[in-house]
């Protein structure tokens, strides 16, 4: 079970632009799209950015750093 601050995301990096793409009910995780390359960390950056301005609050990665598939605990 997650908590209700807590969902997860399947990431595709390299997109032309970043955006949510809908939902993937095999895997309980939203698909997102980021525009940055998946090297050094940027896709996860990125991905930290797209989502607070999406939500309006600060966001942060609990597992998968080296993973597509992500945790996101949306912060108080």
């Amino acid at each position: 079970m997650i908590a209700k601050d807590v969902f997860r995301v399947l990431v595709r990096p390299n997109a032309m632009k970043s955006a949510i793409l809908g939902f993937d009910d095999a895997r309980q995780a939203y698909r997102v799209a980021i525009a940055a390359p998946a090297e050094g960390n940027r896709a996860n950056l990125e991905l930290m950015r797209f989502l607070s301005k999406e939500l309006g609050r600060k966001v942060r990665i609990v597992s998968g750093l080296r993973n597509k598939l992500k945790t996101i605990r949306v912060d108080q």
